[in-house]
């Protein structure tokens, strides 16, 4: 077995700055979720649905998300 001093890998070697962003930004998203669990009704052209403001919150994020990856997509072509 190594100690961390003699792979020279601690804990601030792993924790790079991206990596501190990222935990960051991870622990925002779980208090958004937790703080925004109450129901709320869309309304889908057609038929109405219920359900909690962060999933639709992500469900718009995801669909904005993959039409930019289209758009970008079809641009390099």
């Amino acid at each position: 077995m190594t100690s961390e001093k003699a792979t020279g890998r601690g804990l601030r070697d792993r924790l790079t700055p991206g990596r501190v962003v990222v935990l960051v930004l991870g622990a925002l998203a779980l208090v958004f979720i937790f703080e925004n669990t109450q129901d709320v009704r869309i309304r889908l052209l057609v038929p109405e649905v219920t359900m909690p403001l962060w999933l639709a919150l992500l469900a718009t994020f995801v669909v904005g998300w993959l039409c930019g990856r289209f758009l970008r997509g079809s641009r390099r072509r």
